[in-house]
């Protein structure tokens, strides 16, 4: 699927991001008809909706759908809480240990439900054969929180979740759209 991509960040480029997106959040997909789409999940369901069923990367069907549709919850989830914590140790000149504490805690309980499920797993991709959007959305969280927060969580304590964020950013697509993290002033 042809798009444009414009790694804007959401401090160095917020005239640019509010254009689009007041809540001044990426991603955000902007529609050929000047719509914006926020949050992963939506702009997510909006891919899936323009392609034919065995082109989705979200299953069509349940339970698989909802499955799937879990663990990038969960993975989009700890990246949320990996730019909380960047946030809080940026803008605060002293951060607050309990703020911290429950975000590494919420990030920990993440990954160590996602890790007990990928390790179950035998197939090359975390529901099949196929990369979906929870594969993707596995290891875009892991490499933004490792960036962002080097040593902040002990990965060898989920080597599935290594192994399967490896294996994706050696893809070449993956090396093609990645960025370095643009921390906030």
């Amino acid at each position: 699927m042809p798009f444009e991509h414009r790694p804007w960040s959401t401090f160095g480029d917020v005239e640019k991001v509010r254009a689009y997106n007041p809540l001044l959040r990426v991603p955000t997909l902007v529609l050929d008809d000047g719509t914006a789409l926020i949050e992963s999940h939506c702009i997510l369901d909006w891919v899936d909706a323009q392609v034919p069923s065995e082109r989705a990367m979200f299953p069509r069907a349940e339970p698989e759908r909802h499955r799937a549709i879990r663990v990038a919850a969960f993975a989009m989830g700890v990246a949320d809480k990996a730019v909380s914590l960047l946030y809080e140790k940026r803008h605060h000149e002293v951060a607050s240990a309990t703020g911290l504490d429950r975000c590494r805690s919420q990030i920990e309980g993440a990954f160590a439900s996602l890790e007990s499920e990928r390790a179950a797993q035998s197939t090359p991709f975390w529901f099949g054969e196929r990369m979906g959007h929870a594969d993707i959305a596995v290891a875009v969280a892991l490499r933004f929180l490792t960036e962002a927060h080097p040593g902040l969580v002990a990965l060898d304590r989920y080597p599935a979740l290594q192994r399967h964020a490896a294996k994706h950013e050696a893809l070449p697509v993956f090396e093609r759209i990645s960025q370095p993290i643009i921390p906030p002033a």
